[in-house]
């Protein structure tokens, strides 16, 4: 199957939203799915938590708000606008939460699979 993307521009105010229900509050996602490759613009609205502990890679930017992400181990790490996270498939076991809410553009796929 051929995983090239030709030339394209998105914009993401016509991509449609799809709602993921958390423990508390709402994920909005806006998916681009790619052979091997999904990318998406992310809304958690205030006082969302994911309902499972996410073992798949992703690179993170957020564009507004706040986060948190915590690891299985205990760590908890803020993410602010202009901040990042980048992470493989299978090296942590992550949830996420915000208070406030948050925007993400987030890129995951199976280029973050260990090697």
């Amino acid at each position: 199957m051929d995983k090239n993307i030709p030339f394209q521009t998105t914009d993401w105010d016509k991509i449609p939203a799809t709602e993921h229900i958390g423990t508390s509050g709402i994920a909005y996602w806006k998916t681009l799915q790619f052979d091997g490759l999904r990318v998406r613009m992310v809304e958690y609205s205030k006082n969302y938590l994911a309902d499972h502990w996410c073992q798949r890679g992703h690179i993170i930017y957020c564009i507004e708000g706040e986060m948190d992400t915590e690891l299985a181990d205990g760590n908890i790490f803020k993410l602010t606008k202009g901040m990042s996270y980048q992470v493989s498939d299978d090296l942590s076991s992550h949830r996420t939460s915000s208070v406030d809410g948050v925007k993400l553009f987030i890129v995951d796929g199976d280029f973050l699979k260990l090697k």
